[in-house]
C-alpha cells in the first residue's frame, strides 16, 4: 500500500471500453451469494439504471459539484497531501461516467429547449449524488469507496470501507509471481497463499498465472473483506481456483504446513505512529487492521517470514510488499539471523518509483 490515494492508475484504464467493464466476466455467478459471507456492495457502474432524471437537473447537480470541487484548490494538498481541485475535478468526471447509462462526452454541451422533457437514465438517484459528493469533499471519503470499485492491473476490483484499497505498486508482486511460475511448472501447478487478501486483488491476480491445477487460497480478518474479495473472484469467474478463507495470518493454513509453493502478503506496516498523519482519503476511512503494523511497523512483516519458513515447501516462493528501504533491510538482516537454514536467494526489490518495497526469496 502507499500512504497517498493522489496518484492512482485510473486514468490510464478511462482508454478501455466501459461498455464491456460493465458486463460481468461471470454473470451467472454473480446471483450467487456464499452462505457465510456477508453481503457486499455492488459498484455502481456494474448496477441497472434504474433512475431517471431530467438533463437540466443532472446538470445543476454537476454544476454545483464542480464549483465545490473547485472551491478546494490546494487546501487539502497542503493539509495532508491530499487531492486537489485538478483531481477532483477529473474524478468528477469518472464519477459521471459510472453513473448515467449511454454517457457521452457532449451530454452537457448539447442542452437545448427539451432538455426539462429530456431525461437520463442514472444508477443512483439523484439525491444520492448529492450526499455521495459531499461525502466525497466534506468527509475526504476516498472516491473509490464512493463508486465502489477500483481499477488494478486488467481487473475491475469491488472495494468498500472496511476494505484496504489496492495500490498500484502491488502489482509488482504478481508480476515477480508471474516471471517465477513460468520457469517452474512445480510452482506453478502448486497451491498460494496471499495473506491479507483485502479485496482479493493478489489472489486474483496470481489465480489468473497460475496452470491447470494451481491453487490460491486468500485470508482476511475481516468478514468484510472476505465477503467482498470472494464476490471479485466470482466476478472473473476463479471460484475454482481461489479458496476464500476468514482468521489471522497463519490461522487459516492449519494443516498446510510445508505444503505451498508460494506465499505472499501485502501487510499492515504502517508504524502505529505515523497513522493519524496519513493522508485523510487513508487514515480516517480505510481500516485501520490493514494500515497499523505496529510500533515500528514491522509486527506482521515478521511473523510472515516465520510463516514463510513453516508453511513453504522446499523450492517454495515468498513476496513480501514494506513500507520501504529500512523495512526491507531489517526483513532480510531477520532472516538471515534467523532463518539462514530455510529461507535463501533473498532480495529487495523496488517499486514503479524506485522505492525499495519488496523482499522476496525461496525456501530451502
Amino acid at each position: 500500500m502507499k500512504l497517498s490515494l493522489t496518484n492512482h492508475n485510473f486514468s490510464t484504464l478511462l482508454n478501455f471500453s466501459f461498455i464491456n467493464l460493465r458486463r460481468p466476466f461471470c454473470s451467472s455467478s454473480l446471483s450467487l451469494s456464499p452462505p457465510n459471507y456477508l453481503k457486499p456492495k455492488v459498484p455502481i457502474f456494474l448496477r441497472p439504471p434504474i433512475y431517471s432524471t431530467k438533463l437540466s437537473d443532472l446538470k445543476k447537480w454537476h454544476d454545483w459539484a464542480k464549483n465545490v470541487a473547485s472551491s478546494i484548490g490546494s487546501t487539502f494538498v497542503k493539509s495532508d497531501n491530499g487531492p486537489d481541485s485538478s483531481l477532483l475535478c477529473r474524478e468528477l468526471k469518472w464519477f459521471i461516467e459510472d453513473v448515467v447509462e449511454n454517457h457521452h462526452s457532449s451530454l452537457f454541451s448539447q442542452m437545448g429547449l427539451d432538455d426539462d422533457i429530456e431525461r437520463v437514465k442514472m444508477r443512483v438517484d439523484l439525491e444520492e449524488l448529492y450526499c455521495l459528493w459531499k461525502q466525497r469533499i466534506e468527509e475526504r471519503k476516498p472516491f473509490q469507496y464512493i463508486v465502489g470499485c477500483e481499477h488494478w492491473r486488467d481487473l475491475v476490483l469491488s472495494v468498500e470501507e472496511g476494505v484496504l484499497i489496492p495500490r498500484p505498486e502491488t502489482e509488482v508482486i504478481v508480476d515477480l509471481v508471474c516471471d517465477v511460475v513460468s520457469k517452474n511448472e512445480d510452482l506453478k501447478r502448486g497451491v498460494w497463499a496471499d495473506l491479507g487478501t483485502g479485496s482479493g486483488a493478489l489472489a486474483i491476480g496470481i489465480g489468473r498465472v497460475l496452470g491447470n491445477g494451481g491453487k490460491v487460497i486468500a485470508s482476511d480478518l475481516s468478514s468484510v473483506a472476505v465477503a467482498v474479495a470472494a464476490y471479485n473472484v466470482e466476478r472473473y469467474c476463479l471460484q475454482d481456483k481461489i479458496e476464500l478463507r476468514e482468521g489471522s495470518w497463519l490461522e487459516p493454513l492449519k494443516g498446510m504446513e510445508g505444503k505451498l509453493a508460494g506465499l505472499v502478503s501485502n501487510p499492515p506496516y504502517i508504524p502505529s505512529k505515523e497513522i493519524s498523519g496519513l493522508q485523510a482519503e487513508v487514515g480516517k476511512h480505510e481500516p485501520r487492521v490493514a494500515l497499523d503494523g505496529g510500533a515500528d511497523g514491522m509486527n506482521a512483516l515478521l511473523h510472515l517470514c516465520d510463516g514463510a519458513d513453516l508453511m513453504l515447501k522446499s523450492g517454495g516462493f515468498f513476496a513480501f510488499e514494506t513500507n520501504g528501504e529500512q523495512q526491507c533491510k531489517e526483513l532480510v538482516d531477520y532472516m538471515k539471523s534467523n532463518k539462514s537454514a530455510s529461507l535463501c536467494n533473498l532480495e529487495i526489490l523496488a517499486d514503479f518509483a524506485g522505492i525499495q518495497r519488496f523482499v522476496i526469496g525461496f525456501r530451502l
